[in-house]
């Protein structure tokens, strides 16, 4: 048996602190409902935030079809369809759980790139699912996340760096850097 290198140790230790504390960071996010800042109007483009257990963590693209009082809006999804999956489904949210879409980031990604812990968002399943970088393989990048526990494969044209809605503008979280060298 090989002895055990102190700093590959420390870097595995290291790694799974910052896991633990990312993911932490995550649940509290994602569980905690937007500031109600904007009124939505007809046709607006929005994001709704899942709370259903097992989909908490992911956004959904829709468009305001009218308020229905006391900050609750109808909407409709583009992406998620009825039952029988003959047209797209409505459902009503209070506005707590709806968000403007973040803005286009294509030149952000390109000129940046994604790095280790970076918090991320992939679409999946229909949704923008909100995760990070925990580690990059050939071309894709592991995601990781922590309302769910899994730890995914994907191509970076899926993810976009996760910003939230906060007071009336959109904030990107602050850029997680490089623990080890993913390349």
């Amino acid at each position: 048996m090989a002895p055990i290198n102190i700093t590959e140790m420390n870097s595995v230790q290291l790694h799974q602190s910052r896991m633990a504390m990312l993911s932490e960071s995550i649940k509290s996010i994602a569980f905690k409902k937007q500031q109600i800042t904007k009124e939505f109007e007809k046709g607006d483009e929005v994001e709704v935030a899942s709370q259903e257990l097992g989909f908490i963590g992911s956004y959904y693209a829709a468009t305001i079809i009218c308020s229905t009082g006391d900050d609750y809006y109808r909407i409709k999804y583009k992406t998620l369809l009825t039952d029988d999956e003959s047209e797209p489904l409505e459902d009503v949210f209070s506005a707590a759980e709806i968000r403007p879409v973040p803005p286009n980031q294509d030149e952000t990604m390109s000129e940046n790139g994604f790095r280790l812990y970076d918090m991320v968002d992939v679409f999946d399943n229909d949704g923008w699912w909100f995760g990070f970088i925990s580690a990059k393989v050939g071309d894709e990048y592991y995601v990781y996340f922590p309302t769910t526990g899994d730890n995914i494969a994907y191509p970076p044209h899926v993810l976009r760096f996760h910003q939230e809605w906060s007071y009336g503008k959109w904030i990107f979280l602050p850029r997680q850097g490089k623990i080890f060298n993913l390349y």
